[in-house]
């Protein structure tokens, strides 16, 4: 089975080993960042298969990042989770607009975390 690769993003060092702990122990490849633009820049290089990242963050937001992905050829339909705080609620619409396919208030469990990963690869494999 091929290895599937996960971009996590979150300028809270703490979350982004704790989740890339998680997901790289379940056999997942694992890329970080610590802000947007270089998120951003990495999902160009490493072509990931699901990005995992906050709403907040120095340079680019995450929103900020999906609407830059969703805007670049070859990343209109990447599944994207999205990390919020209490408080910085996603409204409806714009998780359908952006097609984010599922956000996340902190604190959250990396277990739960790793099912969502987990659930959004397989139905996207299967559609």
């Amino acid at each position: 089975m091929e290895t599937r690769k996960v971009l996590v993003a979150d300028d809270e060092i703490h979350i982004v080993q704790v989740v890339a702990m998680k997901l790289r122990n379940n056999g997942f490849e694992v890329i970080t960042a610590d802000n947007g633009i270089d998120a951003y820049d990495r999902c160009c290089v490493e072509k990931p298969d699901i990005v995992v990242t906050d709403y907040q963050m120095p340079g680019m937001t995450g929103i900020e990042l999906v609407e830059k992905l969703r805007s670049t050829e070859g990343f209109e339909d990447i599944p994207v989770i999205i990390l919020t705080a209490r408080g910085f609620a996603i409204e409806q619409d714009q998780q359908e607009d952006l097609n984010i396919a599922e956000y996340l208030s902190k604190p959250f469990s990396p277990k739960e975390l790793l099912s969502h990963v987990e659930n959004i690869l397989k139905s996207s494999a299967v559609s």
